[in-house]
């Protein structure tokens, strides 16, 4: 196990914590977003070492089956190797192993901006529900969207949490949208990137993982790292100077 593995893994099990509600289990730490059912919202991170017990299996599926949420966990394997293993021998599966990717200080690759895009921070409510919405449906979300969500975005802010928004010069219409979580201890992620449909192929996506990933360097992140969801976002963050390093496993209970 590597000492920056420890320190990702810390970093998740903070960053979910922000904004959640938490329990306890075991050698785990859920947490639940009392907004939404998004699975990707609502997830356990094992302790480092963890070696769960049928038991811990079994209650850390009943806290989040009474919240209506289905179970679920994301870890770095490195940090807590028996928590596979024995969460697979008490009905979790496998759901995906992600590539972890980081981009030191000093190995970020600038691309120009798209013709007819700009980047800007969203500040109305307007700007802010539609770059939502527009995140969302790039992940097959169709949650309604609330102006309650712009609230949650300025608190997100106010901890930390930096939003970079494309914009289409000629509608004004939010093309598409990433972010880096707030920094601790010099660690940030990247997450929450979503293209709309109609402004892929542009290289937007690729700017927005430069601009935010020189935005998390200057802020005085030095470990920026995130996990793309397939092999076409990989080769997009790879172009924007990413590079493997580890992974992550997502794992679920199915009901």
């Amino acid at each position: 196990m590597s000492n920056a593995a420890l320190s990702i893994q810390n970093y998740i099990r903070t960053a979910a914590s922000r904004g959640r509600e938490t329990e306890r289990i075991g050698p785990f730490l859920a947490t639940f977003s009392p907004h939404t059912t998004n699975p990707y919202l609502n997830y356990a991170v094992p302790d480092a070492g963890a070696e769960p017990t049928a038991a811990d299996a079994a209650a850390l599926a009943a806290a989040f089956e009474r919240r209506g949420r289905q179970p679920r966990l994301e870890f770095l394997p490195g940090p807590a190797p028996a928590v596979e293993k024995a969460l697979a021998a008490n009905g979790y599966v496998v759901d995906l192993r992600v590539p972890l990717m980081d981009c030191p200080p000093g190995a970020v690759v600038d691309h120009p901006v798209p013709a007819g895009i700009e980047l800007a921070t969203p500040e109305t409510d307007d700007e802010i529900v539609e770059m939502i919405r527009v995140r969302n449906g790039a992940f097959g979300n169709t949650e309604e969207v609330t102006v309650a969500e712009a609230d949650r975005y300025r608190e997100g802010r106010a901890a930390g949490v930096r939003t970079l928004l494309a914009r289409d010069l000629a509608t004004g219409a939010v093309a598409g949208a990433g972010l880096h979580d707030a920094i601790v201890d010099g660690i940030t992620e990247l997450a929450g990137f979503g293209v709309a449909e109609r402004y892929r192929r542009r290289g937007i996506a690729v700017v927005l993982t430069a601009h935010l990933t020189r935005m998390a360097h200057e802020a005085g992140a030095a470990t920026v790292f995130l996990t793309p969801g397939g092999d076409e976002a990989e080769r997009v963050y790879a172009r924007a100077g990413y590079r493997r390093q580890d992974e992550v496993v997502f794992m679920s209970r199915p009901a």
